[in-house]
């Protein structure tokens, strides 16, 4: 018997609002942020990524943050006019005959009807979010659930000024 490698191929798309609240809340820091060098991988699990993208509402966007998106995984961020629910659910549809999985990063209750939806066309729905902020329903609805945990967020510390004597 040969050995047959599966090849999936997954987009991750990511509520940043949402995500970014949630690991605030947790850590109780405002500098709390993803590491998506360690976040990405573990969602991965071996699997093909298609596509990263990253929604966020407002104007608060680090160039820094979207280059290193960007160069380490072709990551795109999209700033979105109010919150992320319309624009992933767009995107997530327009992505869905293109991927078997999708991957929502958000513990939004508003991503439900989504879910059921991708479900309906057979696309594979995992979610990823903080445990205590997700809504349980979306936890139930979706095909998998990866936690995000501390050990996937870290605090940002900014450079200390050095005192001039």
């Amino acid at each position: 018997m040969e050995n047959i490698s599966i090849n999936q191929s997954v987009a991750i798309l990511c509520d940043g609002n949402n995500i970014e609240r949630s690991i605030h809340d947790l850590s109780k820091s405002k500098n709390a942020m993803i590491n998506f060098d360690k976040l990405i991988p573990k969602l991965l699990n071996g699997r093909g990524l298609n596509r990263l993208l990253y929604f966020r509402e407002g104007k608060s966007i680090s160039s820094k943050f979207a280059e290193r998106l960007h160069e380490n995984y072709y990551g795109s961020v999209i700033p979105c006019h109010k919150s992320a629910d319309i624009p992933l659910t767009i995107k997530a549809t327009q992505l869905s005959s293109k991927v078997d999985t999708i991957i929502i990063m958000s513990g939004d209750s508003d991503f439900v009807d989504l879910v059921l939806h991708m479900k309906s066309e057979g696309v594979r729905v995992e979610i990823a979010a903080v445990r205590k902020t997700a809504a349980r329903i979306l936890i139930e609805e979706a095909d998998h659930f990866h936690e995000i945990t501390k050990e996937d967020w870290f605090v940002y510390k900014a450079p200390r000024k050095k005192s001039s004597s």
